[in-house]
């Protein structure tokens, strides 16, 4: 058991890895967060069935490959960007209990899956992502509390009014809840994206804002990490995500500007 605290609101919590133990195995909640995630965005696309022309048949088709391939990527991401630890300790690769997934490779391994599943299907593939885009977003918000509760993806120390008191070793110090603030901002991403799922103006659209709205959020976070994956002396998630945003609010300022030329 382990005690977090949030001195300046003046919460304490004791919380576990572990939320129960069923036939001698231990059933982390971290694992619970990410199927109760996974539920949440099928209730999602099961209430916009045909939106788009996507099919929920077929959103449930994909998810027996999207699913476990998004994990493996977002493992493998994490594993190849650690590829030192890992040489050393390969009986780990697989141990997913200690954290270890890392978005971007989910978001890259998703994207091709959904890509070769909308060729085979004959479905327009920015449709598809349009679909899809907003609950996962939930679902990020929702799984990084998974990292609470391993205490995990925190950042540096802090004076501010939500800074989270851990023991490290032994040590109290107290950090930014770097996890909580990403669950807000995807909360609030997810949100947006849902209201304005079905106003956007061209195919693709939700899927650019989201990534646009993501890249700005973990372009302000990921210095404050202390786990960040490295090249050098570069976060890696921070560069890419300063690249993502750069690119893609460029293209979107000439899609908004083409359509209002032809209005």
């Amino acid at each position: 058991m382990n005690i977090i605290t949030f001195p300046g609101i003046g919460i304490t919590f004791n919380v576990s890895k572990v939320a129960v133990t069923i036939l001698g195995r231990p059933i982390t909640w971290y694992a619970i967060f990410i199927v109760v995630a996974i539920c949440i965005a099928f209730i999602f696309y099961k209430k916009r069935d045909g939106l788009y022309k996507i099919k929920f048949a077929d959103v449930f088709d994909l998810s027996l490959y999207l699913i476990p391939i998004s994990f493996l990527g977002a493992r493998l991401y994490y594993v190849l960007f650690n590829l030192d630890y890992y040489l050393k300790n390969p009986a780990d690769i697989l141990n997913i209990s200690k954290g270890g997934l890392a978005i971007y490779g989910g978001i890259i391994a998703g994207a091709i899956t959904c890509y070769i599943f909308s060729r085979k299907r004959k479905i327009d593939f920015l449709n598809l992502l349009d679909y899809l885009i907003p609950p996962i977003a939930l679902g990020q918000s929702i799984g990084r509390w998974g990292n609470f509760v391993n205490i995990e993806a925190y950042g540096t120390e802090t004076t501010n009014i939500l800074r989270m008191g851990i023991l490290e070793n032994g040590i109290y110090k107290e950090v930014h809840p770097t996890f909580l603030y990403e669950s807000f901002a995807t909360f609030i991403i997810f949100l947006f994206l849902l209201f304005y799922q079905k106003k956007r103006n061209f195919r693709g659209e939700i899927t650019y804002i989201y990534l646009c709205f993501y890249s700005f959020a973990r372009a302000i976070i990921e210095p404050l990490r202390i786990d960040s994956l490295m090249i050098g002396k570069y976060r890696i998630s921070h560069v890419l995500s300063i690249a993502i945003l750069v690119v893609l609010l460029s293209f979107l300022s000439k899609k908004v500007k083409n359509l209002h030329n032809k209005l």
